[in-house]
């Protein structure tokens, strides 16, 4: 039997870990300005450094994934810990464009992708029930990114006046956060509550079966596409309204907005799905993150952009933990790992395109309105993808069918 109580310290570790490593992930939405005014490199450019960050995301993704169903999940986390802090250090030195793209992209994206799919999976395990609930808590914690570190940054720059020093104070922090952290880890005592339903036939399929079925294939396009959308928006947002007239301070708090009404909208999206299902709560989030994303070329004050990090903030942190659940319903515990750091990879490949098109769409049209509206376009489409998510496993012989 699951200690009742130590299993939450495994929600804490983990939302604690998740939001220190997206935090230092996103936080160089807030560096943009002030390292391309102090070093004269373009917003495309430096905006590159976070593309190359998801594609290695990706990639890491599903490589850490199936490392901690193989290894454990403490290992796993220990050095992305020590990569995380490094990253930072290593960046804040980088005198050229191209070894800070490298530094920053690489190892923050190996980092990063170090924490989401192994604590989400090692959770999982740990609970019996209220599992949604706590997948929600972790997940929620890696929403508080932009309401911790991000501020931080902002604080610290301008405390500094010097960009280098603030992300070298960061680095150092999250090495003081996330190493002792990693101690709270370790694996459930009894592991034979996770060979229960569908799960024990997906452990028992190959890995090339699983990854060419329908329920892989739409879960894994639905997220990439999801992705996709809010990304680029999310990454410019404060770039985008500081362009429209808002303060520095004052735009770094619409970022932290969407973070706090991601925590919201975590536990609100997560009650719904255990009301009306996954499939349509999943689906009526992704239609909202879509209308919204386009409403923001209507913003003009900071009165509109509240109101929208209010809505967005909510819709995307709400339905990012669905697909982990959905994971695990369709596939079991025993190899979630491994499929949720696959389907985590294609939304990191996703997630790699807003930052450089906006940057891109900003230096060419001196606008970020095509960002928008093209996110607003892959944010339907991935509406229409979900409509082909096949239904849920009713009993334990249920057979995944090959695409």
């Amino acid at each position: 039997m699951k200690s009742s109580h130590y299993r939450w310290a495994i929600v804490f570790a983990g939302g604690l870990m998740g939001c220190v490593a997206m935090g230092v992930m996103f936080s160089l939405a807030v560096f943009l300005e002030p390292i391309a005014r102090q070093t004269g490199w373009s917003h495309a450019a430096i905006s590159s450094a976070m593309t190359l960050n998801f594609i290695v995301m990706g990639l890491g993704s599903f490589m850490w994934g199936a490392a901690s169903d193989r290894f454990g999940t403490r290992i796993v986390v220990l050095i992305g810990s020590v990569f995380a802090g490094l990253a930072l250090v290593l960046a804040s030195r980088a005198q050229s464009l191209f070894s800070f793209q490298i530094l920053y992209g690489c190892l923050v994206g190996l980092s990063a992708s170090a924490f989401m799919a192994p604590m989400i999976s090692l959770t999982m395990r740990w609970f019996d029930d209220h599992r949604s609930l706590a997948v929600s808590l972790v997940s929620a914690g890696m929403g508080m990114a932009p309401m911790t570190v991000s501020p931080l940054a902002r604080f610290l720059i301008d405390e500094y006046g010097d960009w280098r020093m603030a992300m070298l104070t960061i680095g150092i922090g999250a090495w003081v956060i996330l190493l002792p952290t990693v101690l709270l880890v370790r694996n459930p005592l009894d592991e034979q509550a996770v060979a229960d339903g569908p799960q024990a036939e997906g452990a028992a399929l190959p890995l090339a079966k699983v990854f060419r079925s329908p329920q892989f294939l739409v879960l894994a396009f639905t997220f990439f596409a999801c992705c996709a959308a809010h990304s680029g928006p999310i990454f410019h947002m404060v770039s985008y309204a500081m362009y429209c007239g808002v303060a520095p301070m004052a735009a770094v708090s619409i970022y932290s907005v969407e973070g706090a009404a991601g925590l919201g909208g975590r536990v609100i999206y997560g009650l719904a799905a255990d009301r009306f299902g996954v499939k349509p709560v999943l689906m009526t989030g992704l239609l909202i993150q879509a209308l919204v994303i386009a409403a923001y070329t209507m913003a003009t004050d900071l009165a509109h952009f509240y109101v929208l990090a209010i809505i967005f903030g909510g819709t995307y942190g709400g339905v990012m933990p669905l697909y982990a659940v959905l994971a695990r319903d369709y596939f079991g515990a025993r190899i979630l790992g491994t499929v949720l750091g696959a389907a985590s990879m294609l939304s990191s490949i996703g997630m790699a395109f807003g930052p450089l098109a906006g940057g891109w769409a900003f230096d060419a049209f001196d606008s970020y309105n095509w960002l928008f509206f093209g996110s607003a376009l892959v944010g339907l489409a991935a509406v229409l993808i979900a409509l082909a998510f096949p239904p849920l496993p009713a009993r334990d012989d249920e057979k995944l069918q090959p695409a």
